[in-house]
């Protein structure tokens, strides 16, 4: 397969950002604090990983890349749909916990706040009915390290390709 991202540790071979953190977090971390082993928190963990990518990126995807690939304008039920998933994803965050209802960043939190940042970005709808979220994305923020340089310029270029691109 030819995707993007592809991690190479050794002899293994990954893709898919999800799994990949997924991996490294298991392989590699220092405790499960990002990736709970305790089963009902991981499934919780497990299902903001799942939700992130078939909900949450879709519903950005469908409103974003018709335009910057020069498809036609996305209808008023997109945006709606979107509405309706950062509705959801702000009692996910509501509270002060994360997305899985801990208190503490995980995978799950990670893999959201790198879609919520490009959404935000792309300036495509407007966020200020949605405090818990901007509050978790701060936090979020924060708590991430290096999030400008390993998250934050990638999510603002895409802002600026998305703003400069075709029709809106």
């Amino acid at each position: 397969m030819h995707n993007i991202p592809t991690m190479v540790d050794g002899d293994f071979v990954m893709n898919e950002s999800r799994a990949i953190a997924a991996y490294l977090v298991n392989k590699y971390g220092k405790d499960d604090q990002l990736y709970p082993k305790d089963a009902d928190v991981r499934a919780r963990v497990d299902q903001k990983l799942y939700f992130d990518m078939g909900v949450f990126y879709k519903a950005f995807g469908d409103c974003v890349y018709p335009i910057m690939f020069g498809g036609p304008m996305p209808g008023q039920d997109k945006f709606d749909k979107l509405k309706e998933v950062l509705g959801w994803v702000e009692g996910f965050v509501a509270d002060g916990k994360f997305a899985a209802g801990t208190d503490t960043l995980t995978i799950g939190d990670i893999a959201m706040l790198a879609t919520y940042s490009t959404l935000k970005a792309a300036s495509i709808v407007d966020l200020e009915n949605y405090p818990n979220l901007e509050a978790w994305f701060e936090k979020c923020c924060e708590l991430v390290p290096n999030y400008q340089k390993v998250n934050g310029e990638g999510a603002e270029a895409f802002g600026t390709m998305y703003k400069t691109a075709g029709k809106r």
